[in-house]
C-alpha cells in the first residue's frame, strides 16, 4: 500500500453502535474514519471516495440495498460491508449479487470479524494497485515506439503494420528469421491494444511434446489421464479477454492442427476428460521462422489452418537489411546494460562502428545484443573499440582473404561473400560495393572461367 490513509465510512443510525464501530476501527492509526447516521448524508459525501463503507442494513431513510446500488453506480471500486441484526439468507444473496463485499450479523464477535474483513479488503486493494501499476509499466515498456528501435525503411514498414494490428482484433502472423524480435512485436501489439488490461499468454509450440500439446492449450479435468491429479485450465482459457501468442507454430504436430483450427473458429475449447465446451475470447498472434506456404505444399501444415491464421502478415526484416539500425540498437543495448550493471556509460569508436556494420549478424537482433553486452563488459574504458567486439564463426568475410589468390579470384570471393551476406540481392551488393549489377555478373563469370583453368 502507499502512504495514503485508508478511508472508511461508518453508517449506523444507533448512536451507541455507531460509536462502537468507530472506536473499533480507530484502533488502527492507518484508518481514517468518518461516521454517518443516515443514507442521505453518506451519499452526499461519496465524492470523497472512501475505500470501504460499513453499512447498517436498516436505516431510517432508506434500505441498505438501495444505498448499495447507488454506491456501486457512483464508484464500483468502493467495497461495502453490510451489517445487520439478522441473517436472512435471501437478503444476503441479493446484497452479494449487487456487489456487497460481505454481510456481517451484529454479535459479540463482530469486532474481530469486521477488522479481519477490512484487513482482507485492504490487502486486496493494495494488490490491485500493484497489478495496475505493473500493467502500466509493462504497457510503457512495450510501447513499440520505445522498444522496437530503428529508423530504416524496412522497420518503418513494420511500424505501419503494427499500428494497423493495434486498431483491430485481426489474427496476426509474424514471420522472420530467428532473433529478429517476433515475440517483442506480439507484445507490442497486445499491450497497445484494447486487450491490454488482460493476459498476454506466450506458448512456445516447439518446446511442448506432441502428446502434451492438447492438455497445454485446452486444459484437462482431474483424472482425465494418468497423472492428472487436478483440473488444469489451458492456455486458451488463461488468455480469455487477452492475447494467445503461439510461437514457432510451424512446428505443431499435424495431428493436432485440426483441433486448433476448430478451437479458433468456434471460439471454444473442450478440456481433456470433459464433454462440456468452454467459450474463450482471445486474440491469436502466431510466429514462425518457416515459410508456412511451403509447409502447406509439403503436406506438413494444414491449408485451412494456414488461411485461418494468416490474418495480417508482418514480416520482420533481418538485421543485415536494416542499414544503420545496427548502430541505433547497439547504442540502446549498451546503454541499458551499463545502467543495469551500474557501469559508466560507454560509446563506440568509429572503427568499432565500422566493424559492427560489416558483420552479417546471422543471429539478428538477439546476437547483436549479446555481442555489444559482452563488448561493454570487456571494454576497459568509456570507449568500446573493435577488439572488444567478438563475433561468431559465421562471418563469411574473413574467409575471403584466408588464401593467397589473384586479384580476380579475390574479387569473385568478395562478391560471393557479399551475396551470401545480403540474401543474393544483387542490387544491394552493387550499391554496397559501388559497382553495377552487370559488373557483378561479369566478375562472377570471369571467376568461373578462372576455376576451370
Amino acid at each position: 500500500m502507499d502512504d495514503k490513509s485508508f478511508k472508511i465510512f461508518v453508517v449506523e443510525d444507533d448512536d451507541w453502535y455507531n460509536r462502537l464501530l468507530v472506536h473499533t476501527l480507530s484502533l488502527n492509526p492507518d484508518y481514517e474514519i468518518q461516521n454517518f447516521f443516515n443514507g442521505k448524508d453518506l451519499l452526499e459525501k461519496l465524492h470523497e471516495d472512501p475505500d470501504v463503507i460499513t453499512l447498517d442494513y436498516r436505516l431510517p431513510d432508506m434500505t441498505g440495498l438501495d444505498i448499495l446500488k447507488q454506491v456501486k453506480e457512483v464508484n464500483p471500486d468502493i467495497q461495502v460491508i453490510l451489517i445487520s441484526e439478522q441473517g436472512d439468507i435471501d437478503t444476503v444473496v441479493d446484497l452479494l449479487k449487487y456487489g456487497a463485499y460481505d454481510y456481517i450479523v451484529k454479535s459479540k464477535d463482530i469486532k474481530e470479524r469486521l477488522l479481519n474483513t477490512i484487513q482482507n479488503i485492504r490487502q486486496g486493494i493494495g494488490m490491485k494497485k500493484e497489478i495496475t501499476a505493473l500493467r502500466k509499466e509493462v504497457q510503457r515498456k512495450y510501447s513499440f515506439q520505445n522498444t522496437i528501435i530503428g529508423e530504416s525503411p524496412a522497420i518503418k514498414k513494420v511500424f505501419e503494420l503494427i499500428k494497423k494490428a493495434i486498431e483491430t482484433n485481426i489474427t496476426v502472423t509474424v514471420t522472420g528469421e530467428t532473433g529478429t524480435g517476433k515475440e517483442l512485436v506480439a507484445k507490442a501489439i497486445h499491450y497497445n491494444s484494447k486487450r491490454k488490461e488482460n493476459n498476454f499468454v506466450p506458448v512456445n509450440v516447439a518446446a511442448i511434446p506432441s502428446e502434451l500439446i492438447e492438455s497445454e492449450l485446452f486444459g484437462h479435468e482431474k483424472g482425465a489421464f494418468t497423472g492428472a491429479s487436478y483440473r488444469r485450465i489451458g492456455k486458451f482459457e488463461e488468455a480469455h479477454g487477452g492475447t494467445l501468442f503461439l510461437d514457432e507454430v510451424g512446428e505443431m504436430d499435424p495431428a493436432f492442427q485440426a483441433k486448433l483450427l476448430r478451437a479458433i473458429q468456434e471460439k471454444e475449447v473442450t478440456r481433456i476428460g470433459s464433454n462440456v465446451p468452454v467459450k474463450t475470447d482471445c486474440r491469436i498472434i502466431v510466429a514462425t521462422n518457416k515459410n508456412l506456404k511451403s509447409e502447406v505444399k509439403a503436406g506438413k501444415f494444414r491449408q485451412d489452418l494456414y488461411f485461418r491464421l494468416l490474418g495480417l502478415p508482418i514480416e520482420l526484416p533481418p538485421l543485415r537489411n536494416r542499414d544503420k539500425d545496427i548502430l541505433l540498437l547497439s547504442k540502446y543495448f549498451v546503454s541499458a546494460f551499463c545502467e543495469e550493471n551500474e557501469l559508466e556509460q560507454k560509446s563506440f569508436t568509429e572503427i568499432a562502428k565500422k566493424k559492427l556494420l560489416s558483420y552479417a549478424f546471422p543471429g539478428n537482433v538477439r546476437e547483436l545484443k549479446s555481442v555489444v553486452e559482452l563488448a561493454a563488459a570487456l571494454s576497459n574504458s568509456s570507449k568500446i573499440d573493435a577488439p572488444d567486439l567478438l563475433f561468431g564463426s559465421d562471418d563469411p568475410l574473413p574467409e575471403v582473404i584466408s588464401e593467397e589468390l589473384t586479384l580476380r579470384e579475390y574479387n569473385r570471393r568478395i562478391i560471393v561473400a557479399f551475396l551470401k551476406k545480403h540474401d543474393n540481392n544483387y542490387q544491394t551488393v552493387a550499391d554496397k560495393l559501388d559497382i553495377s549489377v552487370s559488373t557483378i555478373y561479369r566478375m562472377l563469370k570471369e571467376g568461373e572461367h578462372s576455376d576451370d583453368k
